[in-house]
């Protein structure tokens, strides 16, 4: 769960994830390798997405667009609290770093372009977030 200080205010920490990421297109569900440990799987009425590991991309995917780090917000979020991507997010926004963000039941990931990804992690620490 995350944590509150003296002041009521959410402490957060994210931790950099340790492999290089892609986001993918596919032209079917049997593209996805579902036996990896790290992946997010996204289906709707118009496109089938996957972000894995940039070594395991599918070689049949429609696009592979690579180059993607990740930061996992430690801890189970609570569905009631209100605007943690909003804030992160609009922190980089502000300094000219775009995201791409997946959630899951227990908490949000944030990814950002790879020649980002240690710049998105000095704004978040010098912004109060603590980056592991």
């Amino acid at each position: 769960m995350a944590l509150k200080n003296e002041d009521n205010q959410l402490e957060l920490t994210l931790k950099r994830l340790d492999y290089d990421l892609c986001v993918c297109r596919l032209r079917s569900l049997a593209e996805a390798d579902l036996t990896r440990a790290f992946f997010f799987l996204a289906r709707t009425d118009e496109e089938i997405s996957l972000v894995c590991e940039s070594a395991f991309a599918p070689a049949g995917a429609e696009q592979i667009n690579r180059g993607w780090k990740g930061f996992r917000i430690e801890g189970v979020l609570d569905f009631s609290l209100v605007g943690i991507l909003a804030r992160l997010s609009g922190l980089l926004a502000e300094n000219g770093v775009s995201i791409f963000a997946v959630s899951t039941f227990n908490t949000d990931y944030i990814l950002v372009k790879e020649n980002d990804f240690s710049r998105a992690a000095k704004i978040l620490a010098t912004s109060g977030y603590t980056v592991n």
